[in-house]
């Protein structure tokens, strides 16, 4: 049988197609409790990549079938030398070396861009979930991809969700948050506050725990995240955004942001929470992402579950979110591996 790797066509719908099948019958095996993944998401690397991301699409054929794909995101402005890797194989065609050989088409392409580093992540075990396989986790371990960052992918269960807790909990940060308001948007961030966003998404990458990922803060400024906000319309996802701000200077001091993709009227992700470090301990957090959580519901009739990311050292933020009602529902590891 005879295995041939080429760039995807972004012309080629069949092969697009097949990508997507392939896709989507991974994670039915690896994560089948996440919602159908969005097809105009997952297109958007071709034809809407986020600033700063420069995509390359592999795709492995046997004997001319598609049977799995490799995607680099490689970034221009900042961390030149790393890229962020994706690579699936068809659950029907594991185990045969096409995940190894995708691998190494990856690693030149790499090298000819003048990279070092590859990041993925995988599934990973729970407490208590020692005993399961994680096939891309023993992956990425046999590649010589060392484990930098353990997190944990939590949900909130939104019919489960005890309205009056959520209450209380926002009575108790109004509280504590004298002197800061809060102010609420969908998708554009109101031209008044995109500097100060800018300034929290440039802090990201120094304040989350980051493990042993050689990782830079990103450079953001006020069009870097127009172009954001652009890449993200042309996906279709919905956005809901509560920031708070500080009204002895009039600047937004913490935000938080919820997003929904366009496929979709239940399922939503819980994306960047922030807080500047002068203003951290009045529960400005919490009052972020409890008010950004109602004013999401208000909008989203539908939403029935909320799933998010930590780091497992983020105890701070985990605490935020487990006050929320937001529960363990997989592990997960980025992996790093040094070419």
């Amino acid at each position: 049988m005879t295995l041939t790797v080429t760039p995807l066509d972004p012309a080629d719908r069949q092969t697009l197609d097949a990508a997507y099948r392939i896709a989507c019958a991974a994670q039915a095996v690896d994560e089948p409790d996440l919602p159908p993944i969005c097809r105009r998401r997952f297109e958007a690397l071709l034809s809407h990549p986020m600033p700063g991301i420069e995509g390359r699409w592999l795709v492995a054929r046997l004997d001319g079938l598609p049977v799995g794909w490799l995607r680099l995101h490689l970034h221009t402005i900042e961390n030149t030398e790393n890229a962020t890797v994706e690579l699936t194989v068809d659950p029907a065609y594991r185990r045969r070396g096409i995940g190894r050989v995708l691998h190494e088409h990856g690693v030149r392409l790499l090298r000819e861009h003048g990279g070092k580093r590859l990041v993925g992540s995988t599934t990973a075990a729970l407490p208590g979930e020692e005993d399961r396989v994680f096939p891309g986790a023993a992956f990425a371990a046999a590649l010589g991809a060392k484990p930098a960052l353990a997190d944990v992918r939590r949900r909130l269960d939104v019919a489960g969700l005890d309205r009056d807790r959520l209450a209380a909990l926002l009575a108790q940060a109004r509280t504590a948050a004298t002197g800061y308001r809060p102010v609420r948007w969908r998708d554009h961030t109101p031209e008044e506050y995109v500097a100060d966003v800018a300034y929290l998404q440039g802090r990201l990458l120094l304040d989350a725990p980051m493990g042993e990922l050689d990782w830079k803060p990103e450079r953001m400024d006020a069009a870097r995240v127009r172009d954001a906000e652009r890449a993200l319309d042309a996906r279709g996802v919905r956005r809901y955004n509560t920031g708070v701000v500080h009204e002895a200077t009039g600047r937004l001091v913490g935000w938080t942001q919820l997003g929904l993709d366009a496929s979709s009227t239940d399922h939503a992700w819980q994306e960047i929470t922030l807080v500047d470090p002068d203003h951290r301990g009045r529960r400005l957090g919490l009052l972020c992402k409890a008010e950004n959580l109602e004013y999401a519901l208000t909008h989203e009739p539908a939403l029935r579950a909320v799933d998010t990311w930590n780091a497992v050292a983020n105890r701070h933020m985990i605490a935020i979110n487990e006050q929320l009602g937001f529960r363990p529902a997989a592990g997960s590891v980025d992996w790093q591996l040094t070419i």
